[in-house]
């Protein structure tokens, strides 16, 4: 089908302008992404309604630790995405266009039949996930609004690489995002992935005024993110620029994809990250990919005491009360807390 969010231009060349990249693509050439193809001066879709991941997980998994918590999610992907990272956890299908020729597969589905899935689930939400949503952009928009009616909650797990006209578009539906900011630096945007830094603090800048509940992941890799003056430079940033309020996750790295030359994250780099982004002033802080350690659950800004305990994806114990911490009354920020 059409693509939105383009322009055409002279020698049957378009530009297309949902997302940062604003790739100028030739009649019979694909953009960065590579699911989006000019076919004689007309941009098309190559992944409308074609999912190759669908199923229910726990919020949690996405992550989201202050929207809904303990509920479910259905979460939907299309291949492709348009960000080359190096280190990439779902390359096998985030990367496919790009590693196999093209290749765009899926099986076919419509936004009816996704939100009656996630109504049969018993999901509270729809999150868009596992690759990079704003390349599916046409059918997201599609099944958010059509849950959104229904009353599902929609939520997108994302790069932020997306533009500004496109965040307006989807925004009425949008909930929720969890933006992965993966480093301070330009160089590292540049060098591992392909993108710049910048466009995406803008769009998380955009998320929040906008009045999307916003959480950011930081995967915090070996030798490449994980300075304590660039960590402490990307904490403040969403302390001042997007709210004390904003969650973050910093997650630990294991080597995949591209990415092979160093071990894993020791555990000590993200409690180090941890009490950084709490330094900053940020009230919610959590390590990622490292259960057990306690760096999962959610302390009361007022208290202290621990609110929600969790292990892995699952909530152990909820002292929540109608948005608040039973022991102080102290407000916990999130959507349906």
């Amino acid at each position: 089908m059409e693509a939105w969010l383009y322009e055409t231009l002279q020698d049957q060349r378009v530009r297309c302008r949902l997302c940062s990249h604003m790739c100028v693509i030739g009649n019979g050439k694909r953009g960065l992404c590579g699911v989006r193809e000019n076919r004689d001066g007309v941009l098309e879709t190559r992944v409308y309604g074609r999912l190759i991941a669908a199923g229910d997980d726990p919020i949690e998994k996405k992550p989201f630790f202050h929207l809904m918590p303990g509920s479910r999610s259905f979460s939907i992907a299309t291949v492709g995405c348009n960000f080359k990272c190096r280190f990439c956890q779902n390359a096998d299908i985030a990367q496919m266009p790009a590693d196999r020729d093209g290749m765009v597969t899926g099986d076919v589905a419509t936004p009816q039949q996704v939100v009656a899935a996630a109504q049969d689930k018993r999901c509270a939400s729809i999150a868009y996930t596992y690759t990079e949503p704003t390349v599916f952009f046409e059918f997201a928009c599609d099944t958010a609004q059509l849950a959104h009616s229904q009353g599902i909650k929609n939520v997108f797990v994302t790069n932020g690489y997306m533009s500004a006209e496109a965040l307006q578009r989807i925004s009425p539906w949008l909930d929720a995002a969890n933006v992965d900011l993966k480093a301070y630096s330009d160089e590292f945007y540049k060098r591992q992935c392909g993108a710049r830094l910048n466009p995406v603090k803008e769009s998380l800048r955009r998320m929040k005024s906008m009045e999307i509940w916003v959480e950011v992941t930081t995967l915090v890799i070996p030798g490449l993110n994980d300075d304590p003056g660039e960590l402490s430079r990307l904490a403040t940033f969403i302390a001042t620029d997007l709210g004390v309020e904003t969650p973050w996750h910093v997650s630990r790295f294991h080597p995949t994809y591209q990415l092979t030359d160093r071990g894993s994250t020791p555990v000590e780099t993200l409690i180090q990250a941890r009490e950084i982004g709490m330094a900053a002033g940020l009230k919610y802080v959590y390590t990622g990919n490292v259960p057990g350690q306690g760096g999962e659950d959610s302390i009361c800004s007022g208290c202290g005491q621990t609110v929600i305990a969790r292990r892995g994806f699952h909530i152990m114990d909820n002292r929540v009360r109608k948005g608040q911490c039973s022991s102080c009354g102290t407000l916990i920020d999130g959507i349906g807390m």
